[in-house]
């Protein structure tokens, strides 16, 4: 699953360096990019996070498993912050 986002995400920014993607033990993925390609990553409305989401769930249910996808914006004091969360879930 981090492969395939990972994959997507640094398919859709322009500084594919500054993209991290980890995953942590509760199967949380945590997406972080540049600054200036936070639009290309979340898309208008949304748009762009939804569908990765949706990929995401369609693999999760293929393989059982329940992902929790987060994106992060970077914070002027060098922190970041959840921009949005949305459960991923195999039912």
């Amino acid at each position: 699953m981090l492969e395939l986002v990972k994959y997507i995400v640094t398919s859709l920014v322009d500084e594919k360096d500054k993209v991290e993607v980890t995953i942590d033990d509760n199967k949380r993925i945590t997406i972080a990019v540049a600054q200036s390609d936070m639009g290309k990553v979340i898309g208008k409305s949304g748009k762009v996070a939804k569908a990765i989401r949706t990929v995401c769930r369609a693999l999760a249910q293929k393989e059982g498993e329940r992902y929790t996808i987060d994106i992060l914006e970077p914070g002027e004091d060098g922190g970041a912050r959840v921009l949005r969360e949305e459960s991923e879930a195999a039912e």
